[in-house]
């Protein structure tokens, strides 16, 4: 994607208004994969010149709602967001410097974990975090 154009075709095939907020949002996200709000709004600035931290957040949550966003909430972090591939990736962490990777799901189908009880839900996903020490920070 990465262009104002992809950005708005992708908005409307979500069925969302074209904004520029949002257009931005987009870019940024095809540019820098889990990004913070404050990056995202960094971008956003850059490419619109004027955005309030809410109007970002507003965005990104709608653009998460319509499944074209995902967040990504690991524990002590801050939230992350990238574009939702749909591809049913999980990712990996550090838990020293909070470096995040994606990864394939091993199974491939979602939901990829089942539980022993469903307790009557219908599940659609799982989301599975890696946790461990990226190569910069293991001391081997």
């Amino acid at each position: 994607m990465g262009s104002e154009q992809g950005s708005a075709e992708l908005l409307r095939a979500a069925g969302m208004r074209v904004t520029a907020i949002r257009t931005a949002v987009l870019d940024v996200l095809a540019e820098v994969t889990h990004a913070e709000v404050d990056a995202v709004r960094t971008g956003v600035l850059q490419r619109v010149g004027s955005a309030s931290v809410q109007s970002v957040y507003d965005a990104l949550n709608a653009l998460r709602e319509a499944g074209v966003v995902r967040k990504v909430e690991l524990a002590g972090h801050p939230a992350l967001y990238q574009l939702h591939a749909h591809d049913n990736h999980h990712h990996m962490a550090c838990r020293e410097c909070g470096k995040i990777v994606d990864v394939p799901c091993a199974v491939g189908r979602m939901p990829c974990l089942t539980p022993v009880d469903t307790h009557g839900f219908m599940l659609d996903e799982a989301e599975v975090i890696y946790w461990g020490l990226c190569p910069d920070c293991r001391r081997d």
